[in-house]
């Protein structure tokens, strides 16, 4: 089998706002064979600049676009697979956005993988651990502390056991950050878990004030309260906050997940597969298990990536919530055919072969832009 053609399709609302929502857009990736498999991927990034990495011309040896590394290879040779694409993006995107374009080709790719083998791709990554997971809402917090409450107790009313709040208006004082928190855990009520994600807003010290301020509302973690790099400043707060830390998502090499578990020293490491990849979400996953840390995914896009996420941790044993992205986005909903319903509080994993979605070409056609 080889591989005859890789795309990017970019999609977008026509209004698209600027507040912490990657459902606005996305850029889907696809995998054609000479056999007639096809695979899909999806990559949460700058969508018109994975696209141009996909799409780029050949500059010379190591300069290349990764579709044209890719055509006439063998997808089933994953890794050689990888490899060429490391090698063509070796002047501009050994990091950062070219890593993530090449993690929604590994998406695809894992999902011609499983269908030529007839077999769920958490199968071929050594599962199932688990083939399900409790499943955490994962929303904005509200502007106000009120608007808060009544998103949490909307979605504890829906049975959700677990429900994350993120960016919004965190971060604006001491007094409405404490109140913000305070209302979730008053709107959710003492039965379900909340976690708090800060959206990068503090130093390590105004965290770990934070943190105990917090304490008496019993967050499930902290997530991301200090900048991505700051692997200092989360070693200092990881290893006094009465709360367990999360983060991670936005990195994308392995070497950058293991510092965070090792030397920021934080209980949650938080991959998401179409930043780093499905293979690169397992390596990490099985990292913190070594270092006796939990992983969970991130995952705000479509069903693409929900699958993606749920095969990950279906490989892991250190797995057991999973973050279900609540935008009403068309784009979240609609650009797999699968729903991913959660029923008792849970999720599923995909049992089809391959990642087990199917894509909806009347949403792809509707808001494709490039």
């Amino acid at each position: 089998m080889r591989i005859t053609k890789v795309s990017a399709f970019v999609l977008r609302l026509p209004e698209v706002l600027a507040v912490c929502d990657g459902t606005q857009d996305t850029c889907l990736i696809r995998v054609e064979t000479d056999e007639g498999l096809v695979g899909w991927g999806e990559v949460d990034s700058c969508p018109t600049v994975v696209k141009a990495i996909i799409d780029a011309p050949l500059s010379h040896q190591i300069c290349n676009g990764l579709a044209n590394a890719l055509v006439g290879a063998d997808p089933l040779a994953l890794d050689e697979c990888m490899a060429r694409m490391m090698n063509a993006a070796n002047y501009y995107g050994r990091a950062a956005v070219g890593l993530h374009a090449m993690a929604g080709v590994n998406l695809a790719l894992w999902d011609v993988i499983g269908q030529a083998y007839g077999q769920p791709v958490y199968r071929l990554l050594g599962g199932p651990f688990a083939t399900r997971f409790r499943a955490y809402a994962s929303v904005l917090f509200g502007e106000t502390p009120a608007e808060t409450y009544e998103i949490a107790r909307r979605l504890a009313d829906q049975g959700f056991t677990a429900v994350k709040f993120g960016w919004g208006s965190m971060g604006q004082s001491e007094k409405h950050d404490i109140a913000l928190v305070r209302e979730a855990r008053r709107g959710a009520g003492t039965a379900v878990d909340v976690m708090i994600d800060a959206g990068q807003v503090w130093d390590w010290k105004t965290a770990l004030k934070r943190a105990h301020q917090f304490a008496e509302f019993a967050p499930f973690w902290l997530e991301e309260p200090l900048q991505p790099d700051d692997v200092a400043g989360y070693a200092r707060l990881a290893s006094a906050s009465p709360i367990p830390i999360a983060a991670g998502e936005a990195e994308a090499r392995l070497d950058d997940f293991e510092r965070l578990i090792v030397d920021g020293g934080i209980d949650w490491i938080q991959p998401d597969p179409g930043r780093c990849g499905l293979s690169t979400m397992v390596a990490v996953g099985k990292a913190a298990h070594r270092h006796r840390r939990k992983v969970v995914n991130h995952s705000f896009k479509s069903g693409l990536t929900i699958a993606a996420s749920l095969h990950g941790l279906a490989a892991l044993p250190n797995a057991e919530v999973f973050e279900y992205c609540m935008s009403e986005s068309p784009l979240r909903h609609h650009i797999a055919h699968e729903p991913f319903r959660v029923e008792d509080g849970y999720v599923t994993v995909p049992e089809a072969p391959g990642l087990g979605v199917t894509i909806n070409d009347a949403t792809l056609n509707t808001y494709r832009i490039a």
